[in-house]
């Protein structure tokens, strides 16, 4: 399999919280130049003395959740405007998360932390934390 380019790995807001994922319409957030996807699973260990000195884990019984984070230049794109209004809001929005040739990660994520910076001679720039919110879909 050949290599992927990194900017093919696409963050993308949904139109409206309250749409239910699959049905939503996706835009790009803008401006991004590194974006990360964790899959994370609890583990519930379950050792006893019956165990032989080794740990045991019960199989399928971990919470699970999806982080995702992001940086890039903030360039004032729509997308971007629309996850400042997003951010702190009543409703949890819709996104999707395109890995190339993998597949797509789709659910609510809530965005706990959404940063800007900018230095006198430089661009302004922005960063991005995401928690997943229910059921995370991949397609």
């Amino acid at each position: 399999m050949a290599a992927q380019k990194g900017s093919a790995l696409l963050l993308k807001i949904g139109a409206s919280a309250a749409a239910a994922a699959a049905s939503d319409t996706y835009t790009t957030v803008g401006g991004l130049r590194s974006t990360s996807i964790s899959l994370n699973q609890e583990t519930i260990d379950v050792t006893t003395k019956d165990s032989a000195n080794a740990r045991e884990l019960l199989a399928d019984a971990g919470v699970e959740s999806v982080s995702i984070s992001g940086s890039g230049v903030f360039t004032d794109a729509t997308s971007e405007q629309t996850l400042q209004g997003a951010f702190g809001g009543a409703n949890i929005p819709n996104f999707e998360i395109v890995l190339p040739d993998l597949g797509t990660y789709q659910g609510k994520f809530q965005i706990t932390t959404l940063e800007y910076a900018g230095e006198y001679n430089g661009e302004m720039t922005y960063s991005i934390t995401l928690e997943s919110s229910g059921a995370v879909a991949f397609s």
